[in-house]
């Protein structure tokens, strides 16, 4: 069995803090920009720095042709697709909300491979699905039985979360020839001219009106430097070292994150139906891995 270093340990738990943080920072910098805009800002920040930092450290390369197909259907899976999801998705819902259906990509994922890979599902991995969907119920509806959030912003988060799945395949292809920095840089630089013509079509009116403090500028930067940028470098570096499932498993705590800061930081009320939701959906997610995860540790011991 392959033994992971340390390090990888804190590079995946600080990649879930960043992911984890994001959905507040999303949910400031909205006060100033739409959702199109954001994106479109943080993705030209983050590829920016990424290729100047490549390019300072001698490290930048051009991909080879052949692969510039896998470069371009991730980055469409990868920033592009998700992130149209997930910034409407929190528009129209809550930070909180959003991070626990986000979430639940390792599950949509084991269901995916059901369907399309047809891989076996174990009674555990059939279990843990159940109450993962149990939980965001919990979340989602109130004890009169109606939505305690926008339809629509459920459906952009699915959305993001079926997005995730096909970065993941993608993701598997390039990690084993390219540098996680090399990755990122080009989705996220692919990703901003993907964005730009929907930006500068439907939002132009934000940065005419964009008005510049510090609470917007740091908000923006942490979104681009630390979620758009290390802390995917740092999850493609996980993956690369413990694999898909077993550093899946580490963004159960997500929400933890987010849950955390949007209460300290943009006072967002956390009800006890709140915290049980998050609970249920995380003791389902890690349920529905551990057969998995199980079965990864027990291959890699035997090759």
């Amino acid at each position: 069995m392959k033994t992971v270093r340390p390090y990888i340990y804190v590079l995946v738990v600080l990649a879930m803090v960043f992911w984890g943080m994001s959905f507040v920072w999303t949910t400031i910098v909205f006060d100033y920009l739409g959702p199109l805009s954001v994106v479109f800002v943080r993705l030209v920040i983050s590829s920016a720095l990424l290729l100047l930092g490549l390019r300072i450290a001698n490290q930048l390369i051009i991909p080879d042709r052949k692969d510039m197909k896998l470069f371009f259907a991730s980055a469409f899976f990868n920033p592009f697709l998700y992130f149209l999801g997930e910034s409407f998705g929190v528009k129209f819902s809550s930070p909180t909300i959003s991070s626990v259906i986000i979430a639940t990509i390792p599950v949509f994922s084991l269901l995916a491979a059901f369907i399309f890979l047809k891989e076996r599902l174990s009674k555990l991995n059939i279990l843990g699905m159940a109450i993962s969907f149990f939980g965001i119920l919990i979340m989602l509806f109130n004890r009169n039985l109606s939505l305690s959030t926008s339809p629509l912003g459920i459906v952009c988060l699915l959305f993001a979360v079926f997005a995730a799945i096909g970065y993941s395949v993608t993701l598997k292809n390039l990690s084993s020839k390219y540098s996680a920095f090399v990755i990122v840089a080009y989705q996220n630089l692919i990703g901003a001219v993907l964005f730009a013509p929907l930006a500068l079509t439907f939002e132009m009116d934000y940065f005419y009106q964009l008005r510049f403090d510090t609470r917007f500028l740091t908000s923006l930067l942490f979104l681009a430097i630390l979620a758009s940028s290390l802390a995917f470098v740092f999850y493609a570096i996980s993956t690369r070292e413990m694999g898909v499932s077993r550093t899946n498993i580490f963004s159960n705590f997500i929400p933890v994150f987010t849950a955390i800061f949007s209460f300290f930081v943009i006072g967002e009320v956390l009800t006890l139906q709140k915290i049980a939701g998050i609970v249920v959906v995380i003791f389902g997610v890690v349920l529905s891995q551990w057969h998995t995860a199980k079965s990864v540790r027990y291959n890699k011991v035997h090759e």
